[in-house]
């Protein structure tokens, strides 16, 4: 994945227009039909507050066609502006972003800075469970320098903050008019919406003189259905209801390459398949049993079975192959019931009896990857009990609340995101609790990480991190996946493929066209 570096970043900012807005290699795209693609990680719960978004359905959406950023990720990784034109700092701390003019919410009003501070203001307080909340906190002062140039002050030096404001957290709303905009889907997309049935389907049509012009946003209407359920998925893109799908099946992968009108998309970037346990609960707050899990889990085995060879194995770091500072250096844990053994004696304990909460909806095949957990670890005496949870309800009753379950990270486009979304004390989305009881010098590193601009510094400050979550950390993560998706042929997408979020960064509605 091309990186800029974080020096570079702070004192140019990004010269817009070298790859176009949609970060993909100018060519002919032909602007006009219908896309209708079949997503998973829909909910009766969703809606357009953006605080609450965690599954591709409504990312693809909201950011990915109903509202913008501040900033976007490329499809080559690179970032680029969205509604900032640019943006500027000298110590990492205070940072300018100039806004682009002439920008309208779908309901006519004009867009700028009063805008940005109101719509970043939603993320903090007391109350707020938004997963972007860490993000906005470091914000110490958000200052209106015009009405279209805006100063955010940070606490601490954050040399990757623009990166941060990419977030599909953080989403632009009607300054004075968010309840109305949350009520009505009222953003400054390429797609107005015209009907939104949470968890079942959103359609919304292009936007006459957007300022994104002719290089995005290639249909004339988009139709995004919510199917959860991988086989109906397969079936809506075999009889033609559906353009295109995300995660598809790799049990019936061949089905799909056998149609001639379907043609797969595979994408390798830093998603992973983990196994969370919650640092703070007993057995789990105890290191030696957490070091025993980890040799009783045969990862190998894993990528085999459930991937089929989708993908690699992974190191219990969430830190990929995609990134710049992928500790390859790192020895790889390997399937060893004697030391898992070794390890629950450390602990006092003979054997360990734990339930382990999994559904699909977690990842395809999670029930499945539980079983093999369960039957591995079980030559070493931990006995897992594979609690199979329903798919329906599964991020609102099982994650972050069950001890022990079955989950899936995107990634993210920068070590010091991945670290603060999900390893940072305190954070929303922590999902092994693990803070500074847990490691203290992992926390101290990552905000030395943060503010680093050296990059050989910063490179041993993310090896260390690494190395710390692989021998200490609360989350298992036995396997890097690829991202494996399913299109009609008719359906045109860019040489470059977006590998920071399923389905080209969620940016299909933007990106991708149909062929002439």
């Amino acid at each position: 994945m091309t990186q800029i570096s974080r020096r570079g970043l702070i004192k140019t900012g990004v010269a817009a227009g070298v790859l176009g807005l949609t970060g993909m290699p100018l060519r002919a795209q032909t602007r006009g039909g219908k896309l209708t693609a079949g997503l998973s990680g829909a909910n009766t719960s969703d809606s357009w507050d953006a605080r609450t978004h965690s599954d591709l359905f409504m990312i693809a959406c909201a950011q990915g066609a109903v509202f913008d950023s501040l900033t976007e990720v490329a499809a080559d990784g690179s970032l680029k502006g969205e509604l900032a034109e640019s943006w500027e700092s000298d110590d990492a701390i205070t940072w300018v972003f100039n806004l682009r003019q002439g920008v309208t919410f779908h309901n006519g009003k004009s867009f700028g800075a009063d805008d940005v501070i109101e719509s970043l203001q939603m993320h903090v307080g007391e109350d707020s469970k938004s997963a972007a909340k860490p993000i906005v906190e470091n914000v110490a002062e958000m200052n209106k320098l015009g009405d279209y140039q805006v100063e955010l002050v940070l606490k601490a030096a954050n040399a990757d903050f623009p990166y941060l404001m990419s977030d599909y957290h953080l989403l632009m709303y009607p300054a004075g008019q968010i309840d109305e905009a949350i009520q009505n889907g009222i953003g400054t997309g390429l797609y107005e919406a015209q009907s939104f049935d949470p968890g079942v389907r959103m359609v919304a049509t292009r936007v006459d003189d957007h300022y994104k012009g002719d290089s995005a946003g290639f249909f004339e209407e988009i139709e995004f259905i919510a199917i959860n359920d991988n086989t109906a998925r397969m079936n809506a893109l075999l009889t033609g209801q559906v353009d295109a799908i995300n995660r598809i099946d790799f049990k019936t992968e061949s089905l799909l390459r056998a149609n001639p009108n379907v043609r797969i998309q595979e994408v390798t970037g830093n998603q992973h398949y983990t196994f969370p346990m919650l640092t703070n609960n007993a057995p789990f707050n105890d290191v030696n049993v957490r070091k025993a899990l980890k040799h009783g889990i045969n990862r190998q085995e894993m990528v085999d079975k459930i991937l089929l060879g989708h993908g690699q194995v992974a190191n219990d770091s969430p830190v990929g192959p995609a990134s710049q500072y992928y500790n390859t250096e790192m020895e790889q844990l390997d399937y060893d019931p004697d030391q898992a053994k070794f390890y629950l004696r450390e602990a006092g304990m003979d054997s360990l009896n734990i339930d382990l909460s999994a559904s699909d909806a977690a990842f395809e095949g999670a029930v499945d990857a539980a079983q093999l957990f369960q039957a591995s670890a079980s030559a070493a005496g931990i006995n897992i009990n594979v609690v199979q949870e329903p798919a329906d309800g599964y991020w609102s009753n099982v994650w972050l609340k069950k001890p022990f379950c079955a989950s899936y990270w995107s990634g993210r486009a920068t070590e010091d995101w991945m670290f603060s979304s999900a390893y940072e004390e305190g954070v929303p989305w922590n999902d092994s609790e693990w803070g500074r009881e847990d490691s203290e010098r992992f926390q101290d590193l990552l905000i030395e990480g943060r503010a680093e601009l050296d990059s050989d510094r910063r490179r041993e400050i993310y090896f260390e991190m690494q190395q710390i979550l692989r021998d200490e950390g609360g989350v298992l993560i036995p396997m890097f996946a690829n991202y494996v998706e399913a299109v009609n042929v008719n359906i045109q997408t860019p040489e470059t493929v977006g590998n920071i979020w399923q389905m080209d960064n969620a940016r299909l509605a933007e990106r991708w066209s149909r062929m002439a």
